[in-house]
Order: structure tokens, then C-alpha cells, then sequence
């Protein structure tokens, strides 16, 4: 494994000159696509900065739709880069949300995943050692899908057996660099199917309006991301 720099809780400094930059990574689920009312859960963060003088975090969205692990690991290190705004600077966090397109099995329900499980494992390893490198990092999990919608553009077949692997290794992969990991799919299915079903789009992907909505409630209620992030709320900045 890749000896990686320790970041404690003291290493989110809320207390800054500049803003603190926020840059989040990953698939459609971060793009916020499904949401035509907010943009999705990142950009419903990102509009509070748009408001002069508002104080709290500078979001950025670089969500790519489709994308997989590998995509996400060949954006990072540019994306973090070129979002420091002012000379010699750099992001003071980084988001990541990726691998349910590396879950989906291709062409039939038993067909090969997208991304092969054992080059997940080490793919969503080097990525988030990678990322541990360049600056305190939190990782947001995938949304269930809805299988009996599948296949999804008539080819990708997702499901939640998959998805349960592909984040478990995800979540492992977060524990053993001390990344804090947000659990949603265990957490909306846990909620039951008469909750979580009307939350997604009717393509049984992406979640929709009221998904989002409650997606940026969970990750809000997040202790981690409660630690992490300089948040100064609008009021009913996550039903709005």
C-alpha cells in the first residue's frame, strides 16, 4: 500500500482568509443529472456561494456522467490542480463519488462488469490513496438503483448485489486509508422500498428532484462532513 500523509480533524482549518475549496469528483450521481428543479446535491451547495459576501466553502462540481473509477483516477490529479483559484494554492478538500457504473454487468444480467471486481479493488485503492496525498478527503456513496428498470440504455445491467460488492470494496479500501465513507445505499435501503423507490428517476439510475433533496439532507447530517466542510446554510438550502 501507498504510505499516505495523516490528516486529522485539526487539518480542516474552518477558520481561513480564503474561502475554503471544495472539489467533488465523480459520475452522474455528483453531475447531479435527474435533477432539472437544483442541479443535484453538489450544485444545490455550490449555489450558496454564488450569493457576494456569503460566507462558507467554494464548491466544485466535476462530475463527469459515466464515468468509472478509472476515468475518475486519470481526472484527479488536473482537476485538483487548476482549483485553487489563487496563485500557489491549492483545494483544501476533495469529495469523491464514483463506482456504480464500474458495478453494472454488461449486455445480460450475468455478463462481465464494466470494470472487472478485481481491478476495482485496486483501482479504488490507488485512487483514494492518491487522493489522501493531496488533501483531507470524504467519499460519498452510491444511490440503490432500481433493478426491475434494468437495463439501463438497454445495455447496462445494474443491481444491488453488485453494488453491495463494489462497496464494500470501496468502504474498505476508505477505512484502511482513515477516509470517512458515507453508506447510502445501506442507509436508503434500510429505509425500505415504499421510501426510496420514488427517489429515483424513472430510468431506475439516477435519483430525481426529491432524491437529490434527500441525498443533500443525509450527506448534511454527516458528522464527517459537518467536521469537514466550512458550511454556512441558507435557510432551506436543501428543500429548495
Amino acid at each position: 500500500m501507498v504510505a499516505v500523509p495523516q490528516f486529522s480533524h485539526s487539518s480542516f482549518n474552518l477558520k481561513q482568509v480564503h474561502p475554503q475549496k471544495v472539489v467533488v469528483l465523480g459520475d452522474s450521481l455528483v453531475y447531479g443529472f435527474g435533477d432539472p428543479e437544483g442541479g443535484g446535491w453538489v450544485e444545490r451547495l455550490r449555489r450558496q456561494a454564488m450569493v457576494p459576501g456569503h460566507p462558507g466553502a467554494v464548491f466544485y462540481n466535476l462530475g463527469v456522467r459515466g464515468d468509472g473509477v478509472n476515468q475518475v483516477m486519470q481526472r484527479l490529479h488536473h482537476e485538483f490542480r487548476q482549483r485553487g483559484e489563487i496563485r500557489n494554492r491549492v483545494p483544501d478538500l476533495i469529495v469523491l463519488s464514483v463506482g456504480v457504473n464500474d458495478s453494472a454487468r454488461v449486455g445480460r444480467p450475468l455478463g462481465r462488469n464494466y470494470t472487472n471486481y478485481d481491478e476495482f479493488q485496486d483501482k479504488i485503492g490507488a485512487l483514494v490513496a492518491q487522493a489522501r496525498q493531496l488533501c483531507p478527503v470524504l467519499f460519498v456513496g452510491m444511490t440503490p438503483v432500481n433493478e426491475s428498470a434494468m437495463p439501463f440504455a438497454e445495455v447496462l445491467h445494474y443491481s444491488h448485489s453488485e453494488q453491495w460488492r463494489y462497496k464494500e470494496a470501496t468502504q474498505l479500501a476508505c477505512t484502511h486509508y482513515n477516509i470517512p465513507y458515507l453508506d447510502v445505499l445501506n442507509l436508503w435501503l434500510g429505509r425500505g422500498d415504499a421510501w426510496w423507490q420514488p427517489c429515483l428517476c424513472p430510468d431506475g439510475l439516477h435519483p430525481n428532484v426529491a432524491g437529490y433533496r434527500a441525498l443533500l439532507n443525509d450527506i448534511l447530517a454527516w458528522d464527517a462532513f459537518q467536521a469537514a466542510v466550512d458550511l454556512h446554510p441558507i435557510p432551506q438550502m436543501a428543500s429548495s
